[in-house]
C-alpha cells in the first residue's frame, strides 16, 4: 500500500464511520447553533454591534465544534480498536495523520459553509456582492489550519485519561494565529470589494501559517503515536 492510498483509505474510513453513527455531526451542529444563539442574546439588540461581532462568533463556534470532531475521531478508533490496526499498516505515520486530517478538514469545511449564512442571518451581517469567494476561501484555509493543529493534538492526547480537558488547553494557544487570520479576513470581506486587498493579505498570512503547521505536524506525528 502506498502512502497516497493509505491517506485516502484512512479518510474514507473516517467518513464511513461518521456516516454510520452521525454522532459527531449531531453534536457539532447542535453545539455550534447553541453558541451562535447564546452569544446573540448576550450581545443585545444593537444591529451594528451584532453585525461587527458576527465574524468572531462564527469562528469561535467553529473552533469549539472542531475540538469535538477531532477528539471524537480518535476516540472512536480507540473504542473499536482501529487505532492499533492502523499503526500496524506498513505505511508512514505521516500518511495516517494526513488521512485523518483530510477527513477532519472536509468535515469542518462543510460545517463552516453551513454555519456561514446561518451566522450572518442571525447577526444581521451581509456579504457584499463579489466577496463570497473570499469568505469561502477563508473558510477553507481557516478550517485547514484548525484541522492541522486539532488532529495533531487529538492524536497526542488520545491515550491520556484527561484528554477531554487537555486537548483544548494544549491546542488553543497554538491555533490563535489561525483564528486571528480567519476572523480578520472575514471582517475585511464583509466591508466590501474595496477591502478585498486587505482580505487577500490576511488570506496569504493564513495560508503561510497552514503550510508551516502542516509541514511540522506531519513530520513529527510519528513521535506522537510511537510513544
Amino acid at each position: 500500500m502506498t502512502d497516497l492510498v493509505a491517506v485516502l483509505a484512512v479518510a474514507r474510513k473516517d467518513f464511513l464511520q461518521e456516516l454510520r453513527s452521525r454522532a459527531t455531526t449531531v453534536a457539532t451542529l447542535f453545539f455550534s447553533a447553541i453558541t451562535l444563539v447564546m452569544m446573540a442574546f448576550g450581545l443585545g439588540r444593537e444591529p451594528t454591534l451584532m453585525a461587527s461581532a458576527a465574524p468572531g462568533v462564527l469562528w469561535v463556534a467553529l473552533a469549539f465544534a472542531g475540538v469535538i470532531a477531532s477528539a471524537q475521531s480518535f476516540q472512536a478508533d480507540l473504542e473499536e480498536g482501529a487505532l492499533e490496526q492502523l499503526l500496524l499498516l506498513p505505511v508512514s505515520r505521516a500518511s495516517l495523520y494526513l488521512g485523518k486530517l483530510l477527513a477532519s478538514w472536509a468535515y469542518l469545511s462543510a460545517l463552516g459553509v453551513v454555519m456561514l449564512p446561518l451566522a450572518f442571518g442571525l447577526y444581521g451581517a451581509s456579504a457584499p456582492p463579489g466577496t463570497w469567494w473570499v469568505l469561502i476561501l477563508t473558510v477553507l484555509l481557516g478550517t485547514l489550519g484548525f484541522a492541522v493543529i486539532a488532529t495533531f493534538y487529538a492524536g497526542l492526547t488520545a491515550n491520556l485519561q484527561a484528554r477531554e480537558a487537555l486537548l483544548p488547553v494544549l491546542m488553543f494557544p497554538v491555533v490563535v494565529p489561525v483564528m486571528l487570520g480567519a476572523v480578520r479576513a472575514t471582517e475585511a470581506a464583509l466591508l466590501g470589494s474595496a477591502e478585498v486587498g486587505l482580505a487577500s493579505s490576511w488570506l496569504q498570512l493564513l495560508a503561510g501559517f497552514d503550510l508551516v503547521y502542516l509541514v511540522v505536524c506531519s513530520n513529527i506525528f510519528h513521535f506522537v503515536v510511537d510513544d
